[in-house]
């Protein structure tokens, strides 16, 4: 997969390569962008190739050509897939990747004197290893670029305790950690920081490039830094209703080890590999503390004990050890059972005596670099061995060396027994990794980490038990809070020590936060279509989808499993993770269709598994289909939000009709309607956005691009629309096609698919909405597919309805004169020859909104209503502010507002 590229070809020329990394809270954003120009007389094939963190999650691709923009859209990936897909992911990126990397390729061709370009984001959250966070960027454009930047902003609540830019590194290996490299960051770096946010910039010119590598291919930037940490309890951060708490407690007295070094001596291991980990262990030894206890066991069809007891750490003991880890040579097979089942055994025997006083922790350090081949060579029964044996009172940390090893045996022998993985590449100085490894888990503080929360304050709280904490690492958990207006947060931390029981208890300050407040720049990657994510939102959902990953990874029942990559796929789609169960397709900007027009050849992939569909053949929807906007059997109700995004509120016994804006922000999820309570249903809005048309008064438009309904009787189901698909999850799982026509029906919930013009959605036979949807055939810079919502019966809704429009539904409202002399006829506004707008005063919930007469079209234009509206995005009509009616995610269900209001406010 390198450049398909003739060399006595010009090839296209790169005109931009930059990469913009924004770190709040240690998440990062990033976004690179890649600018080419074919300067030759013919079209061109071009390859972007760029290395991303293992860790890390796609976001977004977007590639142009000439000026043809084609978007990236995380969309599910088909349940058969699954498995096959993340063995393909995993061996590209150990394969074809640097040390913990992946590689994203996507090609296209190049029309003769045109320009293309490419645009991919992703995010991860940074992991404190050795003290230190460490964001790494490759910066390999393959070629030197005319313009070439590297620009990281870290913002950090706590304060940034210190930081530092490596020089550039291009080999797989990273070092082992210890100590570090003064030679100084790249040439042309600079860097600006202050107690809380740092810049750095690194922006070599062609010469300063040529001088690194002539070939484009620079290497890694890699920058580390820590943070303040003060309180024992840990650094909570909270903002628009999540949270994430950090916890690294230091100046505790070490944990002894109780550590058995299970080392592969097949005949595999011969030469290099042996010798470096030999090396690595002699070195290892030494480190350990006196009050440790250790054993060694080499393994190949035979298992080989050094003692059949833990001894103690003493001099002598470990020249002896070091003598026999010397003397072992390499031959037979992989007993990978059989080994771990004796190391097992010896730390099981040891914890079993009633005469060890201080509290330990025991752990295995196992070294391979094969597949099982001796013995017990079946993978689950492998895995049910161990996690039996272990009990969970042993943690595993795997290393595999090489290109032959089952890393997937080892990641899942780690992930079931509390441990960590990692892999050497066959190049890598083995000894030199490994030594880096131990040094993460050589000083363990704390054991049997509990963090609780009380339940009526904190909700979906990712992983709250931890086996071990290392020093040097950190615990994280994140989550929702129940009352966003919440004080403060009490927090119950237990562990134990080397010595005792440790609880530490405190209230923690969370009042109003701003995260990402005082970053210049955008804090994340932002098209025209996003507004600026909250970062402690999207770390929540990392977090959340990174472990139903691994807990789907453990699962060995069926139906657990099923329901785990259904929840880890859902999150997913919802946040626009690409992930194993997710899959991304290319879509030109225009009406959905089974295939789009053909594109110079544009495919892409993550590894060699496809995630963006080809976009070769025709075959675009017929023109008619297309013409068909409305049905005008919908004409049921005015109550409605439709366009950029304009609310239309009927009130039909006062015979008037009300309406107004909401400039919300590109990402904002709007309570529409909230009935949970009562009739169970919610309906919520998320915004899309667009730049404004030229000429006028706003900077940008917004429309919704989701309308998420949920009913919550008499069982729960689930529908999320968009102008491309409709999905049901009520029990049985079904995504519906917004261009074709369906009617489909479960416990007492009908969906009707009209296709390309709407969808109705009947609940209970009392209660039905229609979301009309709006297609462009060529679409305007400031125009997006997008929604229409219309509320057609809402007889099933009860009085204590809310949002948005909710509200509205049982209220009456009338309108008083103005000083000034209007038309006495208020319920019919004034004709259209009026030569300036007229002013009324509209009563509605005991307060007085002042309103001026406006017509507005709904259903796509057909229809014109006159109506009153208020201004100012309704500050006074609705109840409350528009920051009240965000919902914190899709299918949030909470609604403060409504409840005991003073009336007249």
């Amino acid at each position: 997969h390198r450049l398909r590229l003739s060399f006595w070809k010009t090839k296209p020329l790169m005109t931009e390569f930059s990469v913009k990394s924004t770190i709040i809270s240690r998440y990062a954003f990033t976004t690179v962008a890649c600018r080419l120009l074919n300067r030759a007389s013919e079209d061109q094939e071009v390859e972007f190739q760029m290395q991303i963190p293992a860790a890390a999650f796609i976001t977004n691709f977007t590639m142009l050509i000439g000026d043809e923009v084609y978007r990236g859209e995380i969309t599910e990936r088909e349940k058969k897939d699954g498995d096959r897909v993340k063995e393909k992911r995993n061996k590209t990126a150990e394969d074809n990747g640097e040390k913990g990397t992946e590689v994203f390729r996507a090609s296209l061709v190049i029309p003769s004197k045109d320009k293309a370009a490419f645009f991919l984001s992703y995010e991860e959250l940074l992991q404190r290893r050795l003290g230190k966070y460490e964001h790494v960027v490759s910066v390999r454009p393959q070629q030197l670029a005319g313009r070439l930047s590297v620009e990281v902003n870290i913002l950090e609540q706590s304060g940034i305790a210190s930081l530092q830019v490596l020089p550039l590194q291009n080999s797989r290996q990273k070092g082992s950690g210890r100590g570090e490299d003064d030679s100084g960051p790249p040439p042309s770096t600079v860097i600006n920081q202050n107690e809380t946010f740092a810049k750095i910039v690194f922006k070599p010119s062609v010469v300063q490039q040529a001088k690194i590598a002539q070939n484009g291919i620079l290497g890694d930037f890699i920058i580390r830094y820590d943070v303040n940490r003060e309180q024992s309890i840990g650094d909570i951060q909270v903002l628009n209703g999540y949270f994430v708490h950090y916890f690294a407690p230091k100046d505790l007295p070490p944990l002894p080890k109780n550590v058995v070094f299970v080392l592969d001596s097949s005949a595999s291991m011969v030469g290099t590999k042996l010798r470096q980990t030999k090396d690595a262990l002699f070195t290892i030894l030494h480190d350990l503390r006196p009050q440790d206890r250790f054993s060694i066991i080499g393994f190949s069809n035979r298992i080989k004990v050094w003692k059949d007891h833990l001894i103690a750490v003493t001099p002598d003991h470990v020249r002896d050890g070091k003598v026999y880890i010397h003397h072992m040579s390499p031959t037979g097979g992989t007993d990978i059972n059989g080994a771990l089942q004796r190391a097992i055994a010896l730390l099981n025997n040891y914890m079993a005596q009633d005469d060890i006083e201080d509290r330990s922790v025991s752990l295995i350090i196992f070294l391979t670099d094969g597949k099982p081949t001796v013995g017990e060579t079946h993978t689950l029964t492998i895995l049910n061995n161990t996690r039996e044996a272990a009990r969970g009172r042993i943690c595993i940390f795997t290393i595999g060396i090489g290109n032959d090893v089952d890393f997937r045996l080892l990641e899942r022998l780690s992930l079931e027994n509390c441990g960590l993985t990692r892999r050497v590449h066959e190049e890598e100085d083995a000894g030199s990794q490994l030594i880096g490894f131990y040094d993460e888990i050589r000083t363990p503080l704390l054991s049997d980490i509990r963090v609780d929360y009380p339940a009526s304050a904190v909700e979906h709280a990712t992983k709250t038990l931890f086996p071990n904490y290392f020093n040097g690492s950190e615990i994280i958990v994140a989550g929702k809070l129940v009352d966003r207006q919440l004080d403060q947060l009490h927090v119950e931390v237990t562990a134990s020590n080397s010595k005792k029981f440790v609880i530490l208890k405190t209230d923690v300050p969370v009042g109003p936060q701003k995260v990402g407040g005082d970053l210049p720049g955008s804090p994340g990657p932002r098209g025209d279509s996003e507004e600026d994510p909250n970062p402690l939102e999207r770390l929540w959902s990392y977090l959340t989808v990174k472990e139903l990953l691994s807990s789907w990874l453990q699962s060995n029942d069926g139906q657990e499993k099923e329901r785990l990559r259904q929840r880890a796929q859902a999150l997913a789609v919802s946040r626009r993770f690409l992930t194993p169960f997710t899959a991304m397709r290319l879509k030109k900007p225009g009406p959905p269709s089974g295939s789009l027009e053909e594109a110079h050849g544009l495919s892409a992939a993550v590894g060699p598994e496809p995630v963006l569909q080809s976009l070769r053949g025709a075959g675009t929807l017929p023109g008619p289909a297309l013409e068909k906007p409305y049905e005008p059997r919908i004409k049921i109700s005015k109550t409605s939000v439709d366009g950029d995004p304009h609310f239309v509120v009927d009130f039909p016994a006062s015979r008037l009709t009300v309406c107004f804006n909401i400039d919300g922000q590109p990402g904002d999820i709007l309570r529409l309607v909230s009935d949970h309570v009562d009739s169970g249903v919610t309906v919520n809005g998320e915004l899309i956005g667009a730049p404004a048309p030229p000429n006028g008064h706003k900077k940008q438009r917004t429309y919704f691009g989701t309308i998420t309904i949920l009913v919550n009787k008499p069982e729960r189901s689930y529908l999320e629309i968009t102008p491309n698909r409709v999905i049901l999850d009520g029990g049985d799982r079904l995504v519906l096609p917004c261009n074709r026509s369906v009617v489909v029906g479960s416990r007492g919930l009908e969906v009707s698919v009209s296709a390309n013009a709407n969808v109705t959605v009947t609940i209970q036979g009392s209660i039905a909405f229609v979301i009309l949807i709006h297609l462009y055939r060529k679409p305007a810079p400031f125009q997006r597919n997008h929604l229409g919502f219309y509320i057609s019966s809402s007889n099933g809704l009860s009085g204590g309805c809310h949002g948005l429009l909710g509200q509205f539904l049982h209220q009456e409202a009338e309108l008083t004169e103005e000083p000034g002399g209007l038309s006495r006829n208020l319920t019919h506004p004034p004709s259209s020859q009026a030569p300036e707008p007229s002013e009324a005063v509209l009563k509605v919930k005991g307060r007085r909104v002042p309103v001026v007469w406006k017509q507005r079209k709904i259903y796509n234009g057909e229809e014109q209503v006159d109506c009153w509206f208020a201004r100012n995005s309704a500050a006074t009509l609705i109840d409350g502010e528009y920051r009240d009616y965000l919902a914190s995610h899709p299918f949030d269900t909470e609604m403060t507002l409504g409840l005991g209001i003073p009336e007249g406010r």
